[in-house]
């Protein structure tokens, strides 16, 4: 985990707010203790010094993997899961090129694109080029970050409607987020989830869904920063998570199917989260890949995997052992 996300032993002196922090490390710390595992919190922040002590001395049978960028690097992460392969140890979640390929939206989507799952229509933007909207890209479009996860860098401005607005909000994510960026038409309509877990065989939990019903009329229902991060955010608007609703059978079939072809053709296994747009009119449209997701309890992975039947302790131990089962001779 990141150096700054190892749990504290006593937590009485935070602020709800401050706990989310590190709310996920605490959860799968407890949890593997719980089931009996000895478990080595190990932070990592910009050398691997201290991961190669830890596998020499405290020999582990499986390294639980969560850490989401190395030197303030988003997209160092599989670096750090292709050393522990050149080592031989077993880990769990995502394996490199899985990582690789997801981390990049654009080289996501052009590989889904191909294999025909509807995407938005967008073009990246490279901090090193001038920034032209080409002219078959068209408005609304929505402005993200390359490479960051998390909702990091989308805010209500990130949606936009005319060129000025456009650059503007691409410059932000180039000076502020420090990453690419990407541009891809705005799909009205509904944010769903999908959890995938396992290796060879995908397992596809029940389709989740953010509710922004209660944002005000003026705000655009879209899963920004402040919505997926803020407790007091979150209370005020009744930004929750959920079942979706009314779906039915046949689209939850089909989001299952679109869910397992995407894992399989951009090399994910362990555990992920596939995030959609469903369009007003049934319309689904792949948005990101994310490979070790948030598993914190309580959140969209884990309250999906409750409503499969798997406690949080139970999940904690089916990533354990697709971990060690992948790594097996």
């Amino acid at each position: 985990m990141h150096e700054s996300l190892v749990p504290p032993e006593n937590i009485d002196d935070y602020t709800p707010q401050e706990a989310q922090e590190f709310r996920t490390e605490r959860n799968v710390v407890e949890g593997l203790r719980q089931l009996g595992h000895e478990v080595q919190p190990l932070g990592l922040l910009d050398e691997l010094g201290p991961l190669s002590r830890a596998i020499e001395e405290f020999k582990p049978h499986v390294v639980f993997n969560l850490l989401e960028e190395f030197r303030g690097i988003t997209a160092f992460d599989y670096h750090v899961v292709a050393y522990l392969e050149l080592h031989g140890v077993a880990y769990t979640g995502c394996n490199p090129r899985g990582l690789l390929l997801a981390r990049d939206k654009a080289i996501s989507k052009k590989i889904v694109h191909y294999h025909r799952i509807r995407t938005p229509r967008f073009v990246a933007f490279s901090r090193r080029r001038k920034v032209r909207r080409p002219r078959w890209l068209e408005f609304p479009l929505i402005v993200k970050s390359l490479v960051e996860e998390a909702s990091f860098g989308i805010a209500q401005a990130s949606v936009v409607y005319d060129d000025e607005a456009f650059a503007e909000r691409v410059q932000f994510i180039h000076e502020r987020v420090r990453t690419d960026a990407i541009a891809e038409q705005f799909v009205e309509g509904r944010e769903l989830y999908s959890a995938v877990l396992g290796n060879l065989q995908l397992n596809v939990l029940p389709t989740w869904e953010l509710f922004l019903d209660g944002m005000p009329d003026d705000a655009l229902r879209i899963a920004t920063r402040k919505a997926k991060w803020d407790l007091a955010y979150q209370k005020k608007h009744g930004i929750d998570h959920g079942r979706a609703r009314r779906l039915g059978d046949p689209l939850e079939r089909r989001i299952a199917d679109t869910s397992r072809r995407i894992c399989r053709r951009l090399g994910i296994d362990g555990y992920a989260r596939i995030d959609f747009r469903l369009a007003e009119n049934g319309d689904l449209y792949f948005l990101e890949a994310n490979p070790n997701p948030d598993i914190a309890a309580g959140e969209e992975f884990a309250s999906a995997a409750e409503a499969a039947g798997l406690t949080y302790n139970a999940l904690l131990q089916r990533i354990v052992s697709l971990g060690e089962r992948r790594s097996a001779p």
